[in-house]
């Protein structure tokens, strides 16, 4: 790495350091700066409810609900549910008792919007004590009550080695209230900048050829979202909220790469690919009293839409003319949602009745396109690419939940779906189906520092429409057929999750899960020679995950705080050409551990991070590959949480300087012939400095 190259990286971390730093030299922190904080976080213990106030967490200085949430021991936010249509609630968050209405708006976009000023209180509860359906576990209830108009706001770049900055990712946020209701709006600039370089060993085993292929990588993602919400509850007790987002997605790819067969010219190859889509979504429901209870009316409406594609072409040294092959995709998907809620109290128990219609759909164009002699591309045939795939669904589910004696809280859901899928074009399929679905979860929360949950559920899950289209895979020279004859899976789902509070010292949670699945979606032939998604009869899973939040300051490290998390799993379905058994793909194992010290008497604090994922497995009929990081990923970083009224963090990630490995073997027909070719290949990418200053206002 020259000089000049080093000094343009280092200038913004060093003067991030010495913002950091000026703070120290112009005004002392004395010992008063956290000063009346309780050194563990104890929450108070009231109708099963486990309260924080947000005075507790003032030694990590948060700006933002999120920035609470972030911290409270032993707890972790659920990712979005991609199930089918709204359903039963998922997501372990509830914002004022009431449920996200959304997808794309996750629960931390939500709370990254809310100022701390307007959070009154956080309530750990069991789901099986609700009177919402689906939720069990721990779930999250934020209290809130915004004032008038405020907000936050952060900038957070990033540098790399022999990578182009990404200045501009960061977020707006403004909150208030008016007079119709509570609103929020931000702005939000997500992304990166990556890549690496490196190389592999390609080994032709027919051919008695190896060789090395040099490679780099440049990828970009540019993802500017803007969100908001709005809330209203009226005197008579009615309940308005309002959802919406527009995000722009721009994704693109370059991937050079040189090699020189033995006799045989030096021969490039360059890898392109642009993913351009537009993510519209908007969610709102009503809620008020009828008759002797409760109606809640909901409607949802997503759309994404736009293009991408994806090329390789090659450049033998001496040549003129490079040949290639391209393949498009302009699709629009999108997604319709009303459903009707009714709650209602009888015989001691909180009953829900609820009612959803659903319409889904792909209209999509693909095409595949070679280059010509003359290097313009030519289209080529491609039957299957271009179709429009749509179902129509509609469910009904009845719940009841009541408390039981010694702190015992029961819920039970039962009914079912009925749906009918639609595909056009010449092999184009009309299927209906009925399903039934439902959950029984059975909670003991008492007054103690256990609590523990255990459910049963039967759910169905959501199809990618994309895999009932033909696809080809123009970098590993692969395709994907046209597959009409595929259905949801269906399975059965037993969870039992056990928590153990450790007073001042934090939290541990324990989560068991076993999973049978039916018509599990896989790789399956279709034909001699092709293959496609298609559906196996059974499956299985089974996952133990281990989530500890540790407060250190008992054991000698007052303001010390220690996240971790391991999950490990083991996984089987028949493979359909072996007819032996296999995993169904993926990695079977993962840690993190995140280490942070609020040094006290101070406003610095530092941390240190690491994570590591087993090796990640996946299978076609026709290849095989195994992808992993070669060390752990690390990082540490370095905060004032008082500069000019700003936080200021400075972070240096991948510190043991980890390297994306991967190998994938090619064969000539199917996994049981012959080896066409294999790659072991590597990149390396060094590590990624980041900045990130906040603030309120």
């Amino acid at each position: 790495m020259s000089v000049c190259r080093f000094a343009n990286l280092a200038q913004p971390v060093l003067g991030a350091l010495l913002l950091l730093a000026a703070p120290t030299l112009m005004a002392q922190s004395g010992p008063d700066a956290q000063a009346g904080q309780p050194a563990g976080m104890v929450p108070v213990i009231e109708d099963g409810r486990r309260i924080y106030t947000v005075g507790q967490f003032a030694r990590f200085a948060p700006q933002t609900a999120a920035d609470l949430v972030g911290q409270i021991p032993g707890f972790s936010v659920t990712s979005v549910s991609n199930e089918r249509g709204l359903g039963e609630a998922t997501q372990n968050v509830l914002i004022n008792g009431q449920r996200i209405t959304g997808k794309g708006n996750d629960a931390m976009g939500v709370l990254r919007r809310i100022p701390v000023s307007a959070v009154l209180r956080l309530e750990i509860l069991d789901g099986a004590m609700l009177d919402i359906s689906g939720l069990s576990g721990q779930v999250l209830n934020v209290l809130t009550e915004h004032g008038g108009v405020q907000g936050n706001f952060a900038w957070r770049p990033q540098f790399r080695e022999r990578i182009p900055a990404h200045w501009s990712a960061g977020e707006v946020n403004v909150s208030g209230k008016a007079n119709i209701g509570d609103y929020t709006l931000g702005l939000r600039w997500d992304g990166f900048r990556g890549g690496g370089w490196g190389g592999q060993t390609e080994v032709r085993p027919a051919d008695g050829i190896s060789f090395w292929r040099t490679q780099s990588s440049r990828v970009a993602n540019d993802s500017p979202r803007l969100s908001g919400s709005f809330n209203r509850k009226t005197a008579a007790g009615s309940i308005w909220n309002l959802n919406a987002s527009l995000q722009r997605e721009h994704f693109r790819r370059y991937v050079p790469t040189t090699y020189q067969l033995p006799g045989d010219p030096l021969t490039t190859e360059i890898s392109r690919g642009s993913n351009r889509k537009w993510r519209s979504e908007i969610g709102a429901d009503y809620e008020f009293s009828l008759g002797t209870g409760r109606l809640k009316l909901v409607g949802f409406f997503f759309e994404r839409a736009g293009p991408n594609s994806n090329e390789l072409t090659r450049l033998k040294e001496g040549q003129t003319v490079p040949t290639g092959t391209r393949f498009t995709r302009d699709s629009t998907e999108g997604e319709r949602v009303g459903r009707a809620e009714y709650r209602w109290r009888a015989l001691d128990s909180d009953w829900n009745l609820s009612a959803e219609s659903v319409h889904n759909f792909v209209d999509a164009t693909g095409a595949l396109a070679m280059l010509d002699t003359k290097g313009e591309y030519q289209p080529e045939d491609l039957p299957g690419a271009t179709s429009r795939v749509e179902e129509l669904r509609g469910e009904s589910i009845l719940s009841f939940s009541r408390p039981l004696s010694a702190g015992w809280s029961l819920q039970i859901s039962g009914g079912g779906e009925f749906s009918r899928l639609h595909q056009d074009g010449e092999n184009g399929q009309t299927r209906s189906f009925w399903r039934p679905k439902g959950s029984v979860s059975l909670a003991w929360n008492p007054a103690s520092p256990w609590e523990m949950n255990l459910r049963l559920q039967r759910k169905v899950g959501q199809l990618n429409f994309f895999d009932f289209l033909v696809s080809v895979d123009v970098n590993n020279d692969n395709s994907d057929g046209a597959n009409p004859a595929l259905v949801p899976p269906q399975s059965w789902v037993a969870q039992f999750e056990t928590v153990r509070s450790l007073g001042a010292h934090g939290k541990v949670t324990l989560d068991l899960e076993a999973e049978r699945i039916g018509d599990h979606v896989d790789q399956v032939p279709i034909s001699p020679t092709a293959e496609a998604p298609g559906n196996l009869p059974s499956a299985r899973r089974l996952q133990a995950s281990l989530d500890a939040g540790l407060l250190l300051d008992a054991v000698g490290i007052p303001g010390g705080k220690l996240d971790a998390f391991v999950t490990v799993r083991d996984t089987r379905v028949r493979d359909p050409l072996f007819g032996t058994y296999r995993e169904l793909g993926g990695n079977r194992s993962y840690w993190n551990v995140d280490f942070r010290h609020d040094l006290p008497g101070t406003m610095w604090t530092w941390g240190l991070s690491a994570e590591k994922q087993s090796k990640n497995y996946s299978w076609r009929l026709d290849s095989e590959e195994v992808s992993y990081d070669s060390r752990p990923s690390g990082a540490i970083f370095l905060e004032h949480k008082d500069v000019w009224s700003l936080k200021v963090r400075v972070t240096i990630s991948n510190l043991f300087n980890s390297k994306d490995r991967r190998q994938f073997v090619s064969y000539v027909d199917r996994r049981n012939g012959p080896v066409e070719y294999s790659r072991d290949s590597y990149l390396t990418y060094h590590s990624t400095y980041r900045l990130a200053i906040s603030g309120t206002f």
